[in-house]
């Protein structure tokens, strides 16, 4: 029967999901930055992004294309070093900007908020370790008779996404109401510019030096 799961399996999977989504990791730690950078908006368009990036993981691992960047090894230095490369270039741009990232004090216009969610679907495409993560984890909810294996990693790789947007979005709102009086002061902005590029340098030096 398609998807016949018992209480036990629902029980493991959505714990592991919640304790996934709370850990601080890369993710979160763009999400939270661009919230105390630009506010609430820039926090959910930084969520939707890493949201829509992850899901295009949980897609290619339904099909099977993790799987070949994980088995090649030219495959994987491809894309790690790709994402490093992006995610430095925005360091770079943060950490030379005399708060000119912040536009009206801070304020994000709607360009910028695509510019913000964009980063976050690149981001989370353009690590490979994203990749691995999911061909690791979603396997293991896999059931004989469940459904076709692709459809059960389908559907677990949803759910986690699901989960995120239950624990994401109070953060960003808490986020956002700690600063929305700070972010009117210009040293202000300009340091959450340098904080946020030293972020992303950060994240780009531990991609391309990581191991398989």
């Amino acid at each position: 029967m398609l998807f016949a799961y018992d209480l036990h399996h629902w029980l493991t999977f959505l714990t592991a999901a919640v304790l996934l989504n709370i850990a601080p990791g890369p993710d979160m730690g763009f999400i939270l930055a661009h919230t105390v950078r630009g506010g609430r908006a820039s926090g959910f368009a930084a969520m939707a992004g890493v949201w829509t990036g992850a899901m295009g993981h949980v897609l290619f691992a339904a099909v099977g294309l993790s799987a070949i960047i994980v088995a090649s090894a030219t495959a994987y230095s491809v894309v790690k070093y790709a994402g490093a490369a992006y995610l430095l270039w925005l360091g770079i741009q943060a950490l030379r900007s005399k708060g000119g990232l912040s536009l009206n004090s801070c304020s994000v216009g709607t360009t910028s908020l695509r510019r913000v969610f964009a980063q976050g679907v690149f981001i989370d495409l353009l690590n490979p370790k994203a990749a691995i993560f999911f061909l690791a984890f979603l396997p293991q909810f896999v059931e004989p008779g469940a459904g076709s294996v692709s459809s059960q990693l389908l559907l677990h790789g949803v759910l986690i996404i699901v989960v995120a947007a239950f624990v994401e979005p109070p953060l960003v709102l808490m986020g956002g109401s700690l600063t929305n009086r700070l972010r009117d002061n210009q040293r202000f902005c300009t340091w959450l510019d340098r904080s946020l590029g030293g972020f992303f340098t950060y994240l780009g030096l531990r991609l391309a030096f990581s191991e398989r």
